[in-house]
């Protein structure tokens, strides 16, 4: 890590909301790969692909702001701050965030900061980790026969007892939840009191589009066992719905193997 040099104290300098994706960096824009080239100043978090980080210029200053269920670097309100203190001492920052910054990126709580402090601020989005996700596991989140409705939820905010899933899955619909492996019994089991088959789809994609991805597929009562068994990390996402379904899985690998 190096330190940049003195900036003039009479200019402010953008913050760069930028998102790196599920991890292949052949998923990010252009422009997201033409500013991490140019960067000086990145503050990233944790699950950015080292693939990615090896694209900034070896003299750019690098602060992590890596956070984890059990330990947080900083604080949400921590990072806002570093945020503008950086950009008002005349930085550009470049704030590169897994997925998308406005997709469970709390990019807007950072917008927000930012604003406030009289801090321009520019947003490059990224492939959601849905998106990116299903892409990579060939999992159709709609589809005519099955869904044509998706609904993204976060696993862990504020505590499932505080968040309405109700008519969130079921027949015709897919449910995309985000940070869930760590209450994936508990999601099962309110889905299923809220009405939910037992024996819905589910599929969960572990390191979405990097090599070591994994695509375990289940049913809804067994979700949390499926979990507990393969040992499933972070990053991964949980999707609930008929496109799930393997025969869905295995009809689009016949597809794919046909067309090459």
């Amino acid at each position: 890590m190096s330190n940049s040099p003195p900036q003039d104290s009479g200019r402010i300098g953008t913050v760069y909301l930028v998102g790196a994706g599920p991890g292949d960096p052949d998923l990010l824009t252009l422009r997201a790969a033409r500013l991490l080239a140019a960067a000086e100043l990145v503050v990233h978090d944790g699950l950015v692909d080292p693939a990615i980080m090896a694209m900034i210029p070896a003299g750019a200053r690098l602060v992590s702001v890596a956070k984890s269920r059990a330990r947080h670097t900083l604080q949400q309100h921590e990072i806002n701050a570093l945020l503008v203190r950086e950009a008002l001492a005349g930085h550009d920052v470049i704030r590169l965030k897994g997925g998308d910054p406005f997709v469970f990126g709390r990019g807007g709580e950072e917008a927000e900061a930012c604003y406030a402090a009289g801090v321009p601020v520019q947003v490059v989005p990224g492939v959601s980790a849905a998106m990116g996700a299903a892409a990579a596991a060939q999992i159709p989140l709609t589809h005519r026969e099955n869904a044509s409705i998706v609904s993204f939820v976060a696993g862990q905010c504020k505590g499932l007892s505080e968040q309405n899933w109700a008519g969130l899955a079921g027949v015709g619909r897919t449910l995309v939840i985000y940070m869930g492996v760590a209450t994936s019994e508990a999601i099962a089991e309110k889905l299923m009191a809220d009405g939910l088959a037992p024996d819905m789809p589910v599929a969960v994609i572990e390191n979405a589009a990097r090599p070591s991805m994994r695509v375990l597929r289940g049913a809804l009562a067994g979700l949390g066992a499926l979990v507990e068994e393969q040992k499933v990390k972070s990053p991964a996402l949980i999707v609930i719905g008929e496109v799930t379904a393997r025969e869905r899985a295995q009809e689009l690998q016949k597809i794919a193997e046909t067309a090459a």
